[in-house]
């Protein structure tokens, strides 16, 4: 098989972060105005397992950024959520907030704010911090992006955050390529 995709690997060649090597990131600074806001994050291509799915604000929201989450959009009528699509609220945070997909789908993302210390570890039914999951990319080579989504009543909104997936690729070839 061949990959490519980034690969974090230390002094002598090995690769680090043991089941999920591969990583993938993307900077995103918010310009929504007064509207639903759907950015891509990464193109997928073939079969990946993402491990890992968290990004960390880097310059302070605006103070209307509401509903955000993550979903793969396959240039249908018919996208498919990865966090629950209602009610996580970021209006505000500040720089060094981090958001973590730590649920299953019907879970709002985890979010954990930097004006104070934070602490989060997982339930006694959880065995991991972080929710692995599977995208597919659509068949014929269609696009297939992953996104976040936020909605601003901002005119226009402001904040920076960057994201990154740490993921395994399950098919020839498949890899996750910034948007």
């Amino acid at each position: 098989m061949i990959y490519d995709a980034l690969l974090d690997i230390d002094g002598h060649g090995r690769p680090l972060y043991g089941e999920y090597p591969f990583k993938a990131t993307k900077a995103l600074t918010f310009t929504g105005s007064n509207t639903t806001v759907a950015a891509d994050l990464w193109q997928v291509t073939g079969v990946v397992q993402i491990g890992m799915l968290w990004g960390v604000c880097t310059t302070a929201f605006g103070n209307a950024h509401t509903d955000a989450h993550f979903r793969v959009n396959d240039q249908t009528a018919s996208d498919q959520i990865i966090t629950k699509a209602t009610t996580l609220d970021l209006s505000s945070i500040s720089a060094g907030a981090a958001i973590l997909k730590t649920g299953l789908i019907t879970a709002v993302a985890t979010y954990k704010t930097s004006d104070a210390a934070s602490f989060y570890e997982p339930t006694t039914l959880q065995t991991n911090i972080f929710t692995p999951f599977v995208v597919v990319q659509k068949k014929g080579g269609i696009q297939t992006d992953i996104e976040y989504v936020y909605t601003t009543t901002n005119t226009p909104t402001t904040g920076a955050m960057t994201f990154e997936a740490r993921y395994y690729p399950l098919s020839e070839g498949a890899c996750l390529t910034p948007a």
